[in-house]
């Protein structure tokens, strides 16, 4: 070891250790709060509690009201689905046994009539599919929107 280092190592050794994140400490002078104030702190804190659990409790409301709306919705959605897959598979059938209908015709004017009433079969189903699923739609409509509508100005009366 050479003579700097030492004298290097007797310097840090002398030197007072501080610690790194001490902060120094200061005398707050001591002085009371006035009775006012200290009651409209009070007042503050209340209120705002009040406010919390009135705010907490329509979110919650609003949340349970938000997954029933989803749920309504999903199943509503489905049972449209199930009509729009009942219309569909009823044209499907009707097309084949059409067809199959086509197949034994001997005469143009057997093509005709079967043609025609087959039109006038598909027709008036078709007005019927389109009844049932304009129905469904607007129960899904109502179903869906109703609830919302209702739990919604519910939620604004109570924190109003």
């Amino acid at each position: 070891m050479n003579e700097s280092t030492a004298k290097l190592k007797a310097k840090a050794a002398a030197a007072p250790v501080v610690p790194l994140f001490e902060l120094p400490k200061f005398e707050m002078p001591k002085m009371e709060v006035p009775a006012a104030f200290r009651e409209a702190a009070e007042k503050s804190v209340a209120h705002a509690k009040d406010t919390y659990e009135k705010v907490k409790a329509a979110t919650e409301e609003a949340t349970d009201l938000l997954e029933d709306t989803y749920t309504t919705a999903m199943k509503g959605s489905v049972d449209y689905n199930l009509k729009l897959i009942d219309a569909a598979r009823a044209n499907a059938n009707a097309t084949f046994d059409f067809v199959s209908e086509l197949i034994g015709v001997k005469s143009l004017s057997e093509v005709v009539e079967l043609s025609t009433a087959h039109a006038r079969k598909q027709f008036e189903a078709f007005t019927q599919q389109a009844k049932d699923l304009t129905a469904a739609a607007q129960k899904l409509a109502t179903d869906t929107s109703e609830p919302l509508k209702t739990g919604v100005s519910k939620a604004f009366k109570k924190v109003a």
